[in-house]
């Protein structure tokens, strides 16, 4: 994936140009590269074109923590709640 692709805006890019760039801030502009990229892209690939070009450079720049932590697949939701959350226990 081209880096253009990957990161549309250039947010990712900005990102790790910010002289002391905190981990919540990276957050958030993570949260709008996300909202920026095209309908049906793949992320995991972006994501990985983003984590090879920028966070191998820089491992320890927050965005980097970051990026890493977005390809880790979230836990299945676990219901809640229910007569089996009552009874159980």
């Amino acid at each position: 994936m081209l880096l253009t692709e990957a990161d549309p805006k250039g947010l990712v890019r900005e990102s790790y140009r910010i002289e002391g760039i905190t981990y919540a801030e990276c957050r958030s502009i993570f949260m709008d590269w996300a909202l920026s990229l095209p309908v049906g892209g793949n992320v995991a690939d972006a994501l990985r074109a983003l984590i090879a070009h920028y966070a191998l450079p820089a491992p320890d720049h927050p965005m980097s923590r970051v990026l890493h932590e977005a390809l880790v697949p979230a836990e299945a939701p676990r219901r809640r709640g229910g007569r089996a959350a009552r009874v159980a226990g």
